[in-house]
């Protein structure tokens, strides 16, 4: 036994074969209990129904796409203002009140860092190129470190030299000058600036 369609597009297809089969058999289907015509007017409402529906969606869809947009570009525009008012002002929040935006601050500064300790050198060679291992301990105030540069010069008043760059606070340093007298440093640095240079080590490979 054949099912009632459910989808609607199946259902006013069923509806265009029926009022048209009663239409054109009426010797077979003489007194249904609602008429062809009757069927054929309800199939056309709901068509013109759907049709209209159809449409009213489509056109909510585009609101709501451009309300979307207009939202964006109002957000855009007051950020705009908002970042030209906060510096204009110095983020001063009392001042930024007069437009209705309070509660932000400027970034905070990162400090530089501050004086690397305990610098050591624990471990040295000597023979076909010196090396010496070097470790200290982060310093104990100012900004976090993003490297440390190391630094040597001749004892007792050469002047400092850049020599090597450190992530973590150890380093060994390959090809250093043999049968001499060599002191050893290292500086804390991050993007506001340079620490106070450690304390110095002598190193004679």
């Amino acid at each position: 036994m054949p099912r009632f369609p459910k989808n609607q597009a199946d259902i006013a297809a069923l509806a265009g074969l029926l009022w048209r089969g009663l239409l054109d058999n009426p010797a077979v289907f003489p007194a249904p209990p609602v008429p062809w015509y009757s069927i054929m007017t309800k199939r056309n409402q709901f068509a013109t129904v759907r049709d209209s529906a159809l449409s009213a969606r489509a056109v909510a869809e585009q609101a709501s796409t451009d309300k979307a947009e207009a939202l964006q570009e109002l957000i855009e525009a007051m950020k705009a203002d908002i970042r030209y008012a906060e510096n204009t002002v110095d983020f001063d929040d009392d001042k930024l009140k007069l437009i209705g935006w309070t509660g932000r601050k400027a970034p905070a500064v990162l400090p530089a860092p501050g004086q690397s300790r305990l610098l050591e050198a624990p471990k040295q060679g000597a023979g076909g190129g010196g090396w010496v291992f070097l470790d200290w301990k982060q310093p104990a105030a100012g900004g976090k470190p993003a490297a440390y540069k190391v630094q040597r010069r001749n004892r007792p008043d050469g002047l400092w030299k850049d020599i090597a760059t450190a992530i973590l606070s150890e380093i060994t340093l390959v090809d250093q000058p043999e049968k001499t007298e060599i002191e050893y440093r290292v500086i804390a640095v991050n993007k506001s600036g340079e620490g106070t240079p450690s304390n110095t080590v002598l190193v004679v490979l």
